[in-house]
């Protein structure tokens, strides 16, 4: 999980991908944190993502870094914790402007029953669960 979430934090931006009613949806994303022994990612209630991942909690997240990629597959479960949405919103300070712990819009997801695969042009693919 340690590798996963170095590869996400050097990457800056990944892809998040839900499925919205059978149809893809994929949008940029870059809040990434280990909170509590668990890789997590932020978004706002108020967001279609937000749905979507309630709708169906499977994700999946590109990233790429120039020379290798990689394909997360999880599923996301919300941690309503205050203490989850304060930490990573004191890693990613710009987002206070946007959000705060306990607004009821602040949403943390745990990525769960995760398959990571790092892939390159040059080298077998890699497998790490979690």
């Amino acid at each position: 999980m340690q590798e996963v979430y170095a590869f996400l934090k050097k990457c800056g931006t990944y892809y998040l991908a839900t499925d919205d009613q059978g149809q893809p949806r994929v949008r940029p994303f870059g809040t990434v944190d280990i909170f509590d022994g668990r890789l997590t990612i932020q978004t706002g209630r108020s967001k279609d993502v937000s749905k979507q991942i309630a709708a169906n909690p499977k994700v999946e997240i590109c990233a790429f870094d120039g020379q290798s990629w990689l394909r997360l597959s999880a599923v996301a479960v919300e941690d309503e914790r205050i203490e989850a949405q304060q930490h990573m919103l004191d890693a990613y300070p710009s987002l206070q402007s946007m959000y705060k712990a306990g607004d009821g819009n602040t949403q943390i997801f745990a990525l769960e029953q995760a398959t990571a695969v790092f892939s390159s042009f040059t080298a077998e693919p890699r497998t790490i669960q979690f």
